[in-house]
């Protein structure tokens, strides 16, 4: 896959769809509870400043400005007290690309017109390009880490023109590679985030699910908040075949299997369903936002209906 290098290439911008752009355009994404940045914007922080809403007060002391002063509290107290406010900063997002080989999967079987069905990690490439055009339009910091069993890159939060092309470019450039371990890559991750912001996951998810739940629960120890796209194919999730197949691993090289798929349906669903439910309900317990998203459904309707649910839910 051709990406931008610097050299006129722009191919990147394929990743910015019109479509997509029109259906954001009146959307945001904000941050739900305290997260740290550096200039002044639209989201809590956990430091006190000088805003319009009123957060506490606090006994004067030498140096403080006299123009904090509360005069209607000394009226009351004979004591001087100083007003402090809410301070709000701009939103510092990490958005985690999953570049494992699993992501390399394409649901031909989902759509009459195979060729136009994105594979996983297509369809998690325009969300994360989509999602750094709408952080980065709000005069938020972005920052980007691609991971197959270990991290590829990782690019600390900014938030510029010239910032945005280079994660774009990383982004289209991100080829599918081989095993999955998220967890670990989770825990590395979690640690590597210096300050509380927000971290958005795009991901297949395939892992043992409890280890991917606790490195999830790290994320939240470190005062993250965290949003998981779960991208899957309807494949995936329905197992429509119907005739013996050869089923290949898209993570090993050469490991296939020629199964006769009514024999097995049954269990595999199960087990998917079982799944799904397991980090869905655990995602809860943990104030995590889970998004499923299904590759069938066009990504631009899935995202911007996300975006529009979760800021119905933050009025």
């Amino acid at each position: 896959m051709a990406s931008g290098n610097g050299n006129g290439d722009l191919s990147y911008l394929r990743l910015l769809q019109q479509d997509a752009l029109n259906r954001i355009s009146r959307l945001e994404l904000l941050a739900r509870g305290i997260v740290e940045g550096f200039v002044s914007g639209r989201h809590q922080s956990p430091y006190k400043g000088a805003s319009v809403e009123f957060a506490e007060h606090r006994q004067y002391v030498p140096g403080d400005d006299l123009r904090d002063l509360d005069w209607r509290v000394y009226a009351k107290t004979d004591r001087y007290y100083i007003k402090q406010y809410k301070e709000e900063t701009n939103l510092r997002a990490t958005l985690l690309l999953d570049g494992s080989g699993s992501m390399n999967y394409r649901g031909e079987r989902a759509s009459p017109v195979d060729d136009q069905l994105p594979s996983k990690l297509d369809y998690a490439r325009y969300l994360a390009a989509t999602l750094t055009y709408l952080l980065v339009n709000q005069q938020d910091a972005v920052g980007l880490v691609t991971h197959d069993t270990a991290v590829r890159e990782y690019v600390p939060p900014r938030s510029n023109a010239r910032h945005m092309r280079m994660l774009l470019e990383q982004i289209d450039a991100l080829e599918p590679g081989g095993d999955t371990s998220l967890a670990a890559v989770y825990h590395d991750i979690a640690e590597r985030i210096p300050r509380r912001g927000l971290v958005v996951i795009i991901s297949d998810l395939f892992d043992e699910v409890e280890p991917l739940l606790e490195a999830l629960h790290h994320f939240r120890y470190r005062k993250h908040e965290v949003v998981v796209l779960h991208v899957m194919a309807e494949e995936e999730l329905t197992f429509p075949f119907d005739s013996w197949s050869n089923f290949i691993d898209l993570e090993e090289s050469g490991i296939h299997e020629e199964l006769d798929p009514l024999t097995i349906r049954a269990e595999y669903l199960h087990q998917v369903s079982t799944f799904v439910n397991r980090v869905e309900i655990g995602c809860g317990e943990m104030e995590v936002d889970y998004v499923p998203m299904n590759t069938r459904v066009p990504f631009e309707i899935a995202l911007s209906g996300f975006l529009a649910t979760r800021r119905g839910s933050q009025r």
